[in-house]
C-alpha cells in the first residue's frame, strides 16, 4: 500500500456515520449498532478520535469520563490495510492526553502486548459485566 497522509480529528463535525459502520463491517469489528446508535454512541462520549486516510474513516477511539478520576477507553480500531503504522498509538495518545489526573481503564482480551508497549499495565483485578434488558434494545 501505497503511503498516506494520515489525519486525525477530535471532533464529530462532518462524520460519515453509515461510511463509518460499513467500514467496520468489512473489517469485522461491528458489534451490532445501527448507525443511529453509533452516532449517539460517539456523540455521549467524552473524547473522541477518529483517523481518516484519503476523507475515509480508518481509526477509532473514544474515551468515557466522569471528567475527574475514572475514564474508560472504548472503541479501540484501525482498519486491517492501516494496522502496524502507530496509528491506534497516536489515537489514544491524543484521547488519553485529555484525560489528566484520571485513572484510564481499558478492558481487552486482544493485543496485550502493544497495549503493555504503549504504557498500560495489566491489572490482576477481575473486571465484570452485565447487560441491563437486552443487547442493545435502548426503549423501555
Amino acid at each position: 500500500m501505497e503511503s498516506t497522509e494520515i489525519t486525525y480529528k477530535m471532533d464529530l463535525n462532518g462524520v460519515d456515520w453509515q461510511a463509518m459502520k460499513a467500514i467496520l463491517i468489512d473489517d469485522d469489528f461491528h458489534n451490532g449498532r445501527t448507525v443511529e446508535q453509533y452516532e449517539t454512541s460517539f456523540k455521549n462520549s467524552h473524547i473522541t478520535c477518529i483517523a481518516y486516510a484519503d476523507g475515509k474513516i480508518i481509526g477509532t477511539v473514544r474515551a468515557l469520563s466522569d471528567g475527574v478520576c475514572n475514564g474508560y477507553i472504548v472503541d479501540v480500531w484501525t482498519y486491517t490495510p492501516y494496522r502496524r503504522r502507530g496509528i491506534a498509538k497516536h489515537m489514544l495518545e491524543l484521547v488519553v492526553d485529555q484525560l489528566h489526573g484520571q485513572h484510564v481503564y481499558l478492558w481487552t482480551d486482544d493485543m496485550m502486548t502493544f497495549y503493555e508497549r504503549i504504557g498500560f499495565q495489566q491489572h490482576k483485578s477481575v473486571g465484570f459485566a452485565k447487560v441491563s434488558g437486552d443487547w442493545l434494545v435502548n426503549d423501555k
